[in-house]
């Protein structure tokens, strides 16, 4: 496969970035099997040999388990194949030929480090703000021990299946984060060991959100049609009821008002 790519170039956050021209071919054996990542270290290894800087890009288990692998392909987060990760995307999925242009995800919140590396810390602030149960652990108890409804089981899986990978804020036109936030609330609210903080994890990650500058919902959907996981948007009108729910037994009542 001979293709030309075109790729974001950027030294360090403070410099300014710009695209440049590859190409990569037949010759360094790219071919149709390669994963897109593994395309890229071929680009990678001609750059070292050549005393020039690798593409920096970020990846670690290249299993789309870990969320690391981050790049727009073509305008689109983790390129033309849906349900896929960056590092699962093979190069049959492109044509002899192509021109493929590669960006870092796009987002205020997500400062680029240098080249396709962005700070993706602001998912982790959001974690810290609530993302935990206070249940004692210890031994593990009987599965049956505490008695889950299929349907929230379910549920509670199917929004854990959030690798945080920020292809939803990337595909946003305003950087919202509501689908990743969205799950990662749902997934502890929908089950008895996330109850006690249910008020608390909801109103703590919204307000973290707001705090790391991502922008608002507009109900678009391009979070779902992006997402690697196939997340489903009716997270984020649960974690709303949730939302308004938490905000109003938070206000005091008028008889509380007036005891005051």
């Amino acid at each position: 496969m001979n293709l030309t790519l075109f790729v974001w170039r950027q030294k360090d956050k403070d410099q300014k970035g710009k695209m440049v021209k590859y190409e990569v071919g037949d010759a360094e054996g790219v071919n149709e099997h390669m994963s897109f990542l593994e395309m890229l270290d071929v680009l990678n290894e001609r750059l070292v040999n050549q005393g020039e800087e690798p593409v920096a890009f970020d990846h670690d288990c290249r299993e789309g388990i870990c969320g690391a692998c981050s790049l727009m392909i073509n305008g689109i987060a983790h390129g033309p194949e849906s349900g896929t990760t960056t590092c699962q995307l093979h190069m049959r999925k492109f044509k002899n030929g192509d021109t493929i242009h590669i960006e870092p995800w796009r987002a205020k919140a997500f400062p680029v480090i240098r080249d396709l590396v962005v700070d993706r810390g602001a998912f982790d602030r959001i974690i810290q703000a609530g993302g935990f149960v206070s249940v004692n652990t210890g031994n593990a108890v009987d599965a049956n021990a505490l008695p889950i409804p299929k349907t929230a089981a379910d549920l509670a899986m199917d929004a854990a299946q959030c690798i945080g990978c920020g292809a939803c804020v990337a595909s946003c036109k305003n950087a919202s984060a509501m689908l990743f936030v969205s799950a990662k609330v749902s997934h502890l609210g929908l089950l008895p060991q996330g109850e006690p903080e249910r008020d608390r994890r909801v109103l703590s990650m919204v307000a973290q959100m707001d705090e790391e500058g991502f922008g608002n919902c507009t109900n678009q959907y391009e979070c779902e049609a992006v997402c690697p996981k196939e997340i489903s948007v009716d997270f984020i009108a649960q974690m709303n009821r949730d939302y308004l729910a938490a905000v109003a037994r938070e206000r005091p009542t008028r008889a509380e008002m007036g005891a005051g």
